[in-house]
């Protein structure tokens, strides 16, 4: 790490904000006497600005930099962090804020890829992207981890009485340090010859190998997401203590993450990626499989495996895809990231499924989501969609 990637690793630091939203929820659902679904508004708002924005965003990085779009990315989040810091937001000023976090992380994670590729010394960029997703990972485990505990941590005493908002504060400086240190950043960045366009993007959808991937990609993010947002309900409806299911649900998720992804670029020197996809999908479904039988003696082993299963499903089915076309590399990225909005609609699948009293059978949206991926990975042939 150089004083050249710091600044963009900090970034995409910042981009696990986002994912804080799905346990943030329970408690908003409490604050506001919401339903489950309505509460599940929170990170549907984070992930419907993915559908909006991506492809968008990508062509605003050809035309204004991708240093630039990474600044407007952080910018954007510090004002919606600042906003429920200083006041106590309405329900709906709430979404607000939540839909701009959501704007401003798909500006990032736009930009994040194709700008590592920039500040990384010859031959390191592939290490530097890995080892950037591990830090996303950090990111998502320790905002996960400051919305459920930071009221209760001495060191935060003058945050606590700020209640459930005490985490924004927080986010906020953290952001604007991000802010300042891509500014400080003097990068030479590379720009394409002819910017693409958004129609030029969507038509690569009409070929199965990338809408099947696309479509992969929707439900893989969607899956997580139900993980993050129902792991401690559905840990506790198993009959696991507040504390514990606190403990072994959405924080030890995200960190099994972290570390899948920081142990997978050690794994691909041994096997390759196409088999590698088919063991995660593999983890993946078991682990949501396991959750599903409700059993709260099985629940952590469940809650492992899927954390590992789903540490490496994105850059793995990313890469794989971007392989069949990479002088198309800019719009399939694009079209990428506009599938994050999975992590907008398949939670309210589950959080239905959860207020009609389905309880752990619920993560059968997870573990359906896997099997499609599972079932992607098996199919052969050179494509992303064949695996």
């Amino acid at each position: 790490m150089n004083r050249n990637t710091l600044p963009v690793f900090l970034a995409f630091l910042m981009m696990g904000v986002a994912d804080a939203m799905g346990p943030l929820s329970d408690t908003v659902q409490r604050e506001y006497r919401l339903s489950t679904v309505m509460a599940t508004l929170l990170p549907f708002f984070v992930f419907i600005a993915f559908a909006v924005f991506s492809v968008p965003g990508g062509l605003l990085a050809a035309r204004i930099g991708k240093k630039n779009l990474l600044l407007l990315g952080l910018g954007i989040n510090a004002v919606a962090m600042l906003v429920p810091s200083v006041i106590d937001p309405g329900f709906a000023m709430l979404l607000s804020c939540i839909f701009l976090l959501g704007v401003g992380t798909t500006f990032l994670q736009v930009a994040g890829n194709p700008i590592m590729r920039d500040v990384s010394p010859p031959g390191a960029y592939s290490r530097n992207l890995s080892f950037a997703q591990g830090i996303k990972g950090l990111g998502s485990s320790g905002s996960s981890w400051l919305v459920g505990t930071i009221t209760g941590v001495a060191m935060f005493a003058a945050l606590r009485e700020m209640g459930w908002r005490g985490c924004f504060p927080l986010f906020f400086v953290l952001m604007a340090v991000a802010f300042v240190g891509v500014a400080l950043l003097k990068i030479k960045e590379t720009k394409p010859e002819a910017p693409p366009s958004i129609g030029s993007s969507l038509a690569l959808l009409s070929e199965p190998t990338f809408a099947l991937a696309v479509l992969g990609i929707f439900l893989y993010v969607g899956a997580e997401v139900c993980m993050g947002r129902f792991l401690l309900p559905g840990l506790k409806a198993m009959g696991m203590g507040e504390e514990s299911a606190a403990t072994f649900g959405a924080p030890m998720f995200f960190l099994l993450l972290t570390i899948g992804r920081l142990m997978g670029g050690a794994v691909l020197t041994v096997i390759g990626p196409r088999p590698f996809f088919r063991l995660s999908a593999l983890l993946g479904v078991i682990g949501a499989g396991i959750l599903m039988t409700g059993r709260p003696t099985l629940a952590v082993a469940g809650v492992v495996l899927a954390g590992l299963g789903f540490a490496n499903i994105w850059p793995l089915l990313f890469s794989i895809t971007v392989e069949e076309r990479p002088e198309r590399a800019s719009e399939l990225s694009g079209l990428m990231c506009m599938a994050i909005s999975g992590g907008a609609l398949v939670p309210l699948v589950m959080g239905k499924l959860v207020d009609v009293g389905m309880a752990s059978m619920a993560f059968v949206v997870p573990a359906a989501c896997f099997a499609y991926l599972l079932l992607l990975s098996l199919k052969g042939g050179a494509s992303a969609a064949r695996a």
